[in-house]
C-alpha cells in the first residue's frame, strides 16, 4: 500500500507546518528528528493507515515546508511539543498517540510528561527519555567527549552551518551513514543503502533550500531543556510507553536508557539487532510490527 499525499500547511502555536494527514480512526502523531523531514515516516504511514489509524506527520518547525523562526529559544522542547499539541486542535482531537525518532523522541517523551491528558501512548525511536543529570548537558559532554563531539560543535551559530552547507549531499550521507565524525575530512562517502536514491535526493534538494539552522537549534537547546526539566516536580506518565532502539546506534554509547525508564509507568523496550540510529527506516517491518502492538494494548 502507498500514501502520497501533498502536505498542508496548518497554522498551529504561531507557526507553520507542513503536515502529511492520512487515514482515519484514531489519531497518531509523527515527529522526526535532525536531519531529516516527515519523509522519514514513508515506510510507517502506510502501515497505520491499513491498520485504521489517522496519521499525522509534520515536517517540525525548522525543516522542509515548515515555518523556521530564528530565536534559539523557538527550539526549546517545551515549545515545539505545543507545536504538536496545536495538530490535535486543529483536528478538533483531545488526545493522540505519539511516535518520534531522535530529538521527535526526545520532543514526544517530554510531551507525555508535561501534557499526559493529551497523550493516549508514546513511541521513541534511537533517543530515550534521559532523567536531569546534576549537571548541564553540555558540561557533561565536553568533559566525556570533548571539543569535538558533533553536539559540541552545534552550539555555536554559523560554523556548523558553515560546515554542513559546503557539500550538503556529503554532510546528509555521512550522518545517515551514522559517521559524524566524516563531516569535515575528505573521506569519501556515500548514502547508506537503505535510504533510496530518489528520497535522498529529495531530502538534499530541501536542506539546499532551507539551510540547518532549524534543525541544529535543537541542539543548542540542550541545557535549557535541562533546567526547564529538572525545575519542574518529579512526574511518571501513566499511559503504555514503547521505547525501540537499534543494537549499533552509537547514541547508546552516550545516552542510556534505563536512568529515565523510572519516569514512565508502562514502558517496554525493544532492541533490534544489527540496526543503526534509523531504525525504523533499517528494519521497517520489525518496527511496524512492534509499533502496531504498541497501539493496539494503548486502545
Amino acid at each position: 500500500m502507498t500514501v502520497a499525499i501533498e502536505p498542508e500547511l496548518w497554522r498551529v502555536n504561531g507557526v507553520e507546518l507542513a503536515v502529511t494527514a492520512a487515514g482515519e480512526g484514531p489519531l497518531v502523531v509523527l515527529a522526526h528528528g535532525f536531519p531529516d523531514l516527515a519523509l522519514t515516516w514513508r515506510l510507517q504511514i502506510p502501515v497505520l493507515v491499513e491498520a485504521g489509524f489517522r496519521v499525522l506527520a509534520p515536517d517540525m518547525r525548522g525543516y522542509g515546508g515548515s515555518s523556521r523562526p530564528r530565536e534559539r529559544s523557538a527550539y526549546a522542547l517545551r515549545t515545539v511539543g505545543l507545536d504538536l499539541i496545536g495538530l490535535l486542535e486543529h483536528e478538533g482531537a483531545d488526545a493522540a498517540h505519539f511516535v518520534g525518532h531522535d530529538w521527535g523522541a526526545a520532543c514526544v517523551w517530554q510531551l507525555g510528561l508535561d501534557h499526559p491528558a493529551a497523550v493516549r501512548s508514546l513511541a521513541g525511536f534511537s533517543v530515550p527519555y534521559t532523567a536531569p543529570a546534576p549537571a548541564p548537558p553540555t558540561r557533561i559532554l565536553r568533559a566525556r567527549w570533548g571539543e569535538q563531539f558533533y553536539q559540541i560543535r552545534f552550539q555555536e551559530a554559523g560554523p556548523a552551518e558553515a560546515l554542513l552547507m559546503r557539500d550538503v549531499e556529503r554532510a546528509l550521507a555521512a550522518i545517515f551513514s551514522d559517521r559524524y565524525d566524516l563531516l569535515d575530512t575528505g573521506t569519501p562517502v556515500c548514502p547508506p543503502g537503505w535510504l533510496p536514491p530518489e528520497m535522498f535526493g529529495r531530502i538534499a534538494a530541501q536542506f539546499r533550500r532551507t539551510g540547518f539552522a532549524g534543525g541544529l537549534n535543537y541542539y543548542r537547546n540542550i541545557d535549557d531543556n535541562w533546567r526547564h526539566t529538572k525545575a519542574a516536580p518529579e512526574r511518571v506518565f501513566r499511559q503504555p510507553s514503547l521505547f525501540v532502539t537499534g543494537s549499533e546506534d552509537p547514541v547508546t554509547t552516550f545516552m542510556r536508557s534505563e536512568p529515565g525508564a523510572r519516569a514512565f509507568e508502562d514502558l517496554r523496550t525493544v532492541v533490534v539487532e544489527g540496526a543503526g540510529h534509523w531504525v525504523h527506516q533499517q528494519a521497517p517491518d520489525t518496527v511496524n510490527e512492534a509499533l502496531l502492538a504498541h497501539l493496539r494494548r494503548a486502545r
